[in-house]
């Protein structure tokens, strides 16, 4: 049961186990951009081209000028508000590794992205940093005026998106358009694969690798089986899990890789 009521045009929220820092600020998604505000914290973004004012106050998440039916048909899936995450936190706390993890940042929830939007996401991300990805997105949606379509990117050339100063991903940006928007690539069929053929068949794509194969599966189709291994996680995986991840994190290792990859990387820092 989701604990919210409608308060004049917001919606307000009363939700545990959730961060808006550690969920928006983590590097799973790049819409997001945290605004000044009277609140504890509030982002201003989007899923593909709905934008959400959220803020943090108190006990409550407010979600600003939001119907019900949004909040309910959007944003509650979006946010992944009806998964017990506190279950999952207990269930993977039985490695202790892992239960410092969930201590350092239990306020992680896993967003169920646009499967498109999100594997562009990651073809940019790739050899790349979280201010340049976001400037890079944000000059695409700033030249069609939303977030372009398969088809819509699949007309472009790798001259004509010169002006994403994407570098060597613009033509990987193209195959993946052209691929999906010939249906050479179903992405909701994918989703629906067993999951090492989800993983072959993204990577017929060119530019996706094993990393960016992963986080599509994991981000932008809620596979919480996928474990995306970046230059963070191959440290973890070498320091605490020699033998690969213990039995508690089996069917949820996407999200013990999210708490894992934000305990570390905050702990080197």
């Amino acid at each position: 049961m989701i604990n919210y009521k409608e308060n004049g045009n917001n919606i307000e929220l009363i939700q545990p186990d959730f961060d808006l820092d550690e969920t928006l600020d983590c590097g799973q998604a790049f819409r997001w951009e945290k605004s000044e505000s009277d609140y504890k914290c509030t982002y201003k973004g989007f899923f593909v081209d709905k934008p959400l004012t959220i803020s943090h106050d108190g006990e409550k998440f407010i979600f600003h000028d939001t119907t019900k039916e949004d909040f309910e048909n959007i944003w509650t899936d979006y946010f992944d508000l009806k998964k017990d995450y506190c279950e999952i936190k207990i269930k993977l706390s039985s490695d202790e590794t892992l239960k410092k993890a969930c201590e350092f940042a239990g306020g992680i929830r896993l967003l169920k992205q646009d499967s498109w939007e999100c594997l562009c996401s990651f073809i940019i991300s790739q050899n790349n940093n979280i201010p340049r990805i976001k400037a890079i997105i944000s000059r695409l949606c700033e030249y069609y005026g939303h977030f372009p379509s398969p088809d819509e990117m699949a007309r472009e050339s790798v001259e004509s998106l010169a002006f994403l100063r994407s570098g060597f991903r613009a033509k990987y940006l193209l195959d993946a358009a052209c691929k999906t928007a010939s249906g050479k690539i179903n992405l909701k069929e994918i989703k629906k694969m067993p999951i090492d053929e989800a993983r072959k068949t993204l990577m017929t794509i060119k530019g996706v690798g094993p990393k960016v194969a992963e986080c599509v599966l994991l981000f932008g189709m809620h596979r919480c089986d996928a474990f995306p291994v970046d230059v963070w996680i191959k440290r973890v995986m070498e320091s605490y899990y020699p033998d690969g991840l213990p039995e508690c994190t089996k069917e949820m290792e996407g999200i013990a890789q999210q708490y894992l990859f934000h305990y570390v990387r905050n702990l080197e820092k």
